[in-house]
């Protein structure tokens, strides 16, 4: 006889087969699910069945097939503030115990006290100045340990969720039927190699 575990077991696998099944079937049926039916949409779709139909006069080899994006604000939400930013002012509160100066010394008085309008009145000079002070003076494999920790636990201001759920899904749609199509994909971004890997 089974026991209420083993059923509940059973009954999420159960769960789990169904949910794939209609991801499948919808990623089938429509590559872009979440796109509203338009001419973005379908020039897209026009556009990945030219390159990837052989014969085609506008056919691309599998191994020439690239597409790069954009991260903040393409891929992922830009607002309030970039990630990268948006770690350094956290990475300024985890320091501050380490430097006491920056209870008077502004971007980081302002940081401190949660007005980041403040802290970053000084402009370009203030976030390099911020940047320099939180990215700087460890290995590159101890930088990427604390984005991870970060990034594993740090949520969006605005949004209450973790950043890694920040994301544009008919972006994520986009890419997975390029890549699917045979097309390498890249990211771009302004922010550092360091951070964005992790």
């Amino acid at each position: 006889m089974k026991t209420t575990h083993q059923k509940n077991l059973i009954a999420a696998a159960l769960a789990a087969m169904l949910a794939l099944a209609t991801t499948v079937a919808r990623a089938t049926a429509d590559p872009l699910p979440s796109w509203n039916d338009g001419p973005a949409k379908k020039s897209i779709t026009e556009f990945v069945a030219k390159v990837t139909k052989e014969g085609s006069p506008d056919f691309v080899p599998p191994e020439e097939r690239i597409a790069t994006f954009d991260n903040d604000g393409t891929l992922w939400c830009e607002q309030p503030m970039y990630f990268q930013l948006l770690f350094a002012l956290d990475r300024v509160k985890a320091l501050a115990p380490q430097h006491p100066e920056w209870k008077t010394k502004e971007p980081f008085a302002s940081s401190l006290k949660g007005d980041v309008k403040g802290a970053l009145a000084g402009g370009e000079r203030a976030m390099l100045e911020i940047i320099v002070a939180t990215h700087a003076g460890m290995t590159t494999a101890d930088f990427e340990q604390i984005v991870k920790d970060w990034i594993a636990t740090a949520k969006h201001p605005k949004f209450k969720r973790p950043y890694t759920e920040c994301v544009y899904q008919p972006m994520i749609e986009l890419l997975a039927y390029l890549r699917a199509n045979g097309f390498k994909t890249f990211i771009v971004s302004g922010g550092g190699i360091e951070f964005m890997r992790p």
